[in-house]
Formats: structure tokens, C-alpha cells, sequence
């Protein structure tokens, strides 16, 4: 089964690891069987799904934020299909009864003491740790972007204050030039920016305004989609669109009020130009990282996320620490569909190292990306490590690799119900893990 991403940006403020002095001042922490930090998709469904196996296990999730969001349909909140309060539930309804919510930032980590220290400088011990605090969206990364926010036809699918406003933009816009972005890789939700742009597309092409718009779709990157199965599809809606790609090409700053956007431009010989856009609207996306406390502290890796086997999501240096979701070092795309998949194997692996354990089961990379390129039509993009395809159902159902309606039907009524009934209630549909095979006996 397939999801977006879903991760909540701006979980807590977190930072480095304190001194050993404040350590050693701190009161002594109360301990759980398992710690986890953040309360987004990874860390609600990791929470459910150890609770499913082992009942009345002792765990605490960390996270001040008081609504829990279902990223997936921002999407389809900028497009009109869904309202905006549909994706948003208080946190209190969606956390376990079960587990111990506590409702303060973390600031850091503190392996070698088995602790999690809070903004406030108390600290959560654990037997066993979960990461899975989100990306960062560093929406300040680019000058200008955060004060044009909301306003001078300035929007982004990317937050659930500014996705009504990209529904209203888009439907009060005649003519002119649109800019659509995406920066460098990773980011959470590959192809949301591209949906964006579709979507937009298509509403033109039914309110007959499309011929009267310039459209333009900016990517840092250098391919449409990094699994070339699924770009004939895609490609496809470009030209019908009339869609002008623009590869390897950076938004680096905005000027709302004077609307231009600025970016950085690589050419055939590899030279780098700054170039100016006018825009009549932009659909902006942020440049994304690693939240700064996985990024400064002791549990970074290469790239600054947390650094785990790739198979068993278990810290390469700590093996009581584990990680999923948008945060750790894997190679699979940064969706909801793989913070699923991810769950029940670090469910099943936190339990074997509390009894200790090595770890039993494994990831093989999953990750979807729904790419609705117009309202009724997905392409439904499933793949693995390696950009291997996999997908979940058989080609007569849904060929992932031509837009249907069966598809949409997916996103737009199964996904949302199975997200809250079932991802967050630990209710692993089409998500069984994989077991690692038992070494041959000799």
C-alpha cells in the first residue's frame, strides 16, 4: 500500500547534546523500555505497532506539537479537492492511550548515559531509542521566500497554512507566468512539487486559461524522476501542459512585492549564472536537511542524518538506537509509504534488542510517490532500493506506470482512511515485514 510523505516539520527545536557539567546536574531521568522521539507518521505507527506485539511495554513519545497532520492530502488541499481541516486531527487523539506523551522539545542526545535530554534540562532515559523526528524545511535558506510567504501570489503545497492559498491562487490566476521549484535532493516527497505544477495545470486547461499561462517548472536536479520507468508517463503531461522544463536550475531568492524570482542556472558547460524570473505566481519549495539536533549531535552520519544500516534501521555505532522515517541515512525515498513499510521492521528489531537480540527482520527500500498529474489521474509510482519497482498491485488493478483512475480512487478515498485507521493504529495491511533469514547451520 502506498502513502507520501508525512513527517511533521518543526517537531521540536532541538541541539547539541549539553556539557557534562549540566549532565551531571540534571535530577535522575525516569526511565522507559522505549524512547521515541517525534510524534509525526514514523513515530506514532513505531509506537502502535510495538504495542500490537508487546502490550504494556513501557514507552514515551516526545513531542510538544498538539496537531498531528496527514501531509499526503496538502496536495490535494491546493488543488480544491479536499479542505484543509481534513488532514489536521488534535495529537491527543491520534498518540496511543498507552504510551506516556511528553509534551516538551528535546534539545539532544546523550548515548553513552542511554538518555534524551529535554529543552527544559530534564532527561528521558530509555533501554531502547526510536529517532523519528521529521526534516527540517528551511524555508529561510532562500532570502526573500519567508516574508512573501502567503502573500503576492507567493505559495507552497508544503505547509498546511499556505496550501488554501495555492487553491486560491491558481484559480484566480488568467494568464501570465507561473514558476514552479524544486531543490537539490532529498526531500521529503519527491514528486509533491511536480504535483503542484499538474494539478495547477489542469485546472488552467478546464477554466481555459492554460494557453494565456507561461509555465515553467525549475529543478535542481537533473532528471524529472529519479526512476526512469515512470518519466514516459510524466513526460507525456509536460508537452501537453506545455510545460517549459528547466533542469539544474536553483531558486536562490524572491522579491514578493516586486515579484522575482532569482536563480542559479548551470549551463552546458557547466558554468553557473544567476537569472531573474518575473512571476505572476510561484509555487515554491524549500531546501530541506536534517533536523539541526540529529545534524550537530552524536547520532549523524555522513550528510547529517542519523546513521543506520540501511536493512535493520539500527545506528551503526549504537546498537539500542534506532531511526525511521525522514531523518535517517537511507537511500529510499522520503515518503509516508516508507515510514510504513519502515515501522513494523524497527518495531520487530527494538523488541529483539530488549531482549538481546540481534535484529530479525528487514527493509527493502519501499517508498511511493502518487504523481497526480490531473484531477482523476495517477501515476502511481512504487520502487525500492535501487529504483527496483515494486508495486503493490498487479498491472490489471493499477499499471503504475500509466496514469488511471483506479489511482486516484486509491489517494483520494482509501489512503486518507487507511493513514488514521490503520498506519496509526498499528494495523499493518499489505506492510508485513520482511524476516531475515536464519544463518545456514553448519
Amino acid at each position: 500500500m502506498t502513502f507520501e510523505a508525512q513527517s511533521q516539520d518543526g517537531i521540536a527545536s532541538f541541539h547539541a547534546t549539553g556539557t557534562e557539567a549540566a549532565r551531571a546536574a540534571r535530577p535522575p531521568a525516569r526511565t522507559h523500555d522505549v524512547v521515541i522521539v517525534g510524534g509525526g507518521s514514523a513515530g506514532i505507527a513505531t509506537a502502535s505497532s510495538l504495542l500490537k506485539r508487546k502490550p504494556g511495554l513501557s514507552i514515551a513519545v516526545i513531542d510538544p506539537a498538539q496537531d498531528h497532520f496527514y501531509q499526503p492530502g496538502w496536495t490535494l488541499v491546493g488543488a480544491g479537492v479536499f479542505r484543509p481541516e481534513v488532514t489536521r486531527r488534535p495529537m491527543a487523539a491520534v498518540m496511543p492511550k498507552e504510551v506516556a506523551w511528553i509534551q516538551k522539545p528535546a534539545s539532544g542526545f546523550s548515548p553513552e548515559t542511554n538518555e534524551v535530554v529535554l529543552e527544559d534540562g530534564s532527561a528521558v532515559g530509555y533501554r531502547a531509542l526510536v529517532v523519528a523526528p521529521g526534516i527540517k524545511l528551511d524555508w529561510d535558506a532562500i532570502p526573500g521566500l519567508s516574508e512573501t510567504l502567503g502573500r503576492n501570489n507567493v505559495t507552497s503545497n508544503y505547509r498546511f497554512d499556505l496550501a488554501p492559498y495555492t487553491n486560491h491562487v491558481v484559480r484566480a490566476l488568467a494568464g501570465g507566468r507561473a514558476l514552479f521549484t524544486q531543490p537539490p535532493m532529498p526531500i521529503k516527497c519527491a514528486g509533491a512539487p511536480q504535483k503542484a505544477l499538474y494539478l495547477s495545470c489542469d485546472q488552467w486547461s478546464r477554466a481555459g486559461t492554460l494557453g494565456k499561462t507561461q509555465v515553467e517548472f525549475h529543478n535542481a536536479g537533473a532528471v524529472l524522476f529519479g526512476v526512469a520507468a515512470y518519466v514516459p508517463a510524466l513526460m507525456d503531461y509536460v508537452r501537453r501542459y506545455g510545460v517549459d522544463l528547466r533542469f539544474e536550475s536553483k531558486l536562490v531568492a524572491v522579491d514578493g512585492p516586486a515579484k522575482v524570482a532569482t536563480f542559479e542556472c548551470k549551463g552546458a558547460d557547466g558554468t553557473v549564472e544567476r537569472v531573474q524570473h518575473p512571476f505572476d505566481m510561484l509555487h515554491a519549495v524549500p531546501p530541506q536537511c536534517a533536523p539541526d539536533f540529529v545534524r550537530s549531535g552524536p547520532l549523524a552520519g555522513a550528510g547529517g542524518w542519523v546513521d543506520v544500516d540501511p536493512a535493520t534501521m539500527r545506528h551503526v555505532r549504537y546498537p539500542d538506537i534506532f531511526a525511521l522515517g525522514d531523518a535517517c541515512s537511507t537511500s529510499n525515498a522520503k515518503t509516508a509509504a516508507a515510514a510504513r513499510k519502515q515501522a513494523p521492521v524497527v518495531a520487530l528489531n527494538v523488541l529483539a534488542a530488549l531482549a538481546g537480540k540481534p535484529p530479525v527482520a528487514e527493509y527493502d527500500g519501499y517508498g511511493s510517490c502518487p504523481l497526480t498529474v490531473e484531477r482523476g489521474r495517477i501515476v502511481l509510482a512504487e520502487f525500492g532500493y535501487g529504483g527496483t519497482l515494486q508495486p503493490t498491485f498487479p498491472k490489471f488493478i493499477i499499471d503504475g506506470q500509466k496514469p488511471s483512475r483506479a489511482a486516484w480512487f486509491l489517494k483520494d478515498r482509501m489512503l486518507p482512511w487507511i493513514y488514521w485507521q490503520g498506519m496509526l493504529k498499528g494495523r499493518e495491511w499489505l506492510a508485513a515485514p520482511c524476516m531475515i533469514a536464519a544463518a545456514p547451520r553448519g
